[in-house]
């Protein structure tokens, strides 16, 4: 039996670019091998992770959440692995959603394994993500790069991070791999480490090593956590101080705005693009099933 034709999209949002398949009625058969190939910037398409597009009913992680949210955000990382939740792909999502004609500019909800995402497609072309709550556990780690070591806060925002603030971004180094954090209990499943700097008043910088991905040029749920823990060491935490507290964040591909309030919520805001669409060849697909 022949493979069929599967149609793709690429898209990015502030540079971390995705690979983008429709298939609402969940029918394609997309195992890791496969992912991990088409987001190969050599051999595939080529991006930092894919966005299946499902409806929520008919995929079984995402059947509890329908009634609140039509899609379902099936997202994978570049080597294929599952992911609970990415932050600007949310927005790409949604992008894609807002271009295929399912929704239109306003209010939309997304299901992820990291909870139901309300998104906002503004008129400008922003898209924002509310993220919902970050989760601080007590225990963080100390992270190490080339004989230098930082403390690393321990930020959740349905996947996991290490915030390090450091003096000069070049310190991180080269982050294809893991930078080496210890103890490594702490975070069973791997992470997510950001590395920050200050710009200013309210104005951070960042680079990022993204589990099963390395380093790309942008992560919404990274700026997010980095946005938290600057808060916190600036003794600006929402919920103590009444008052909204706001961070530029400055990544590699762009800038991303956190607001994190009162209640806990927390808002993102930046671009989202889609540069491209077509068709994946039925008989390349055939030999990395095969």
């Amino acid at each position: 039996m022949s493979t069929p034709q599967i149609s793709f999209l690429k898209g990015h949002g502030t540079e971390n670019d995705f690979v983008i398949v429709p298939d609402p009625d969940n029918t394609l058969d997309l195992p890791a091998s496969v992912v991990a190939r088409l987001c190969d910037r050599r051999a595939g398409i080529g991006g930092d992770g894919m966005l299946h597009v499902v409806r929520s009913e008919a995929h079984p992680e995402a059947r509890a959440m329908a009634a609140e949210a039509e899609w379902f955000m099936d997202y994978r990382n570049a080597d294929g692995s599952v992911a609970e939740m990415c932050g600007n792909g949310v927005r790409v999502f949604a992008r894609y959603l807002q271009r295929a004609g399912h929704v239109s500019e306003g209010d939309l909800a997304v299901a992820t394994r990291g909870g139901v995402k309300r998104v906002h497609l503004a008129k400008d072309g922003a898209v924002t993500v509310s993220m919902g709550r970050a989760e601080l556990p007590g225990e963080g780690v100390t992270v190490t790069v080339d004989g230098r070591s930082w403390p690393a806060r321990n930020v959740n925002m349905g996947n996991p991070h290490a915030v390090a603030f450091v003096e000069d971004l070049a310190h991180a180094g080269e982050l294809r791999s893991v930078p080496p954090f210890s103890p490594e209990s702490v975070y069973p499943g791997g992470v997510n480490i950001e590395f920050v700097v200050d710009r200013g008043p309210g104005h951070v910088a960042m680079r990022v090593h993204e589990r099963g991905s390395g380093e790309t040029r942008s992560c919404g749920t990274g700026a997010c956590a980095v946005a938290v823990a600057a808060a916190r060491r600036d003794g600006a935490d929402p919920a103590l101080t009444g008052a909204p507290a706001t961070y530029t964040v400055d990544l590699p591909g762009g800038t991303l705005v956190i607001t994190e309030h009162p209640d806990g919520g927390i808002d993102m805001t930046g671009p989202a693009v889609i540069v491209a669409e077509g068709v994946i060849d039925p008989a390349w697909l055939e030999t990395m099933i095969g």
